[in-house]
Order: C-alpha cells, then structure tokens, then sequence
C-alpha cells in the first residue's frame, strides 16, 4: 500500500498524545525534521527487492 500524502507533523503530534509525551513547542519542528529523515532512510530501504528465499537469521553475527 503507497500513501502518497502523509503529514507527518500530525503524525508527531498525535503519536505524542497517544504516548502521553508532551514535545516542547521550540523542539517541535526538530521531532518533525528527524521523521522526515527516518522517512528518506525507510524508503531507501524498503525500496530494495528481497528474493523470496531469503530467511531471517536467527542471531546476527558481525
């Protein structure tokens, strides 16, 4: 599913109230701005095609 439109200054606002984590007015727009970059790296990646054979590895090892 692709959701072209998604505000994510409401999103903040309501996951906020919904956490009960009151975000100070002068930190708002920061909060906003750091979604907006965790946005870039989350479509970067999900954009990325998996083969359907590829399995989880039950511990990660470095």
């Amino acid at each position: 599913m692709e959701n072209q439109y998604f505000n994510l200054s409401d999103y903040v606002e309501q996951m906020a109230l919904l956490l009960d984590l009151a975000i100070k007015d002068e930190y708002r727009d920061e909060v906003v701005a750091n979604f907006e970059r965790i946005r870039a790296i989350a479509q970067l990646v999900d954009s990325f095609p998996l083969p359907e054979d590829v399995e989880v590895a039950p511990v990660f090892e470095p």
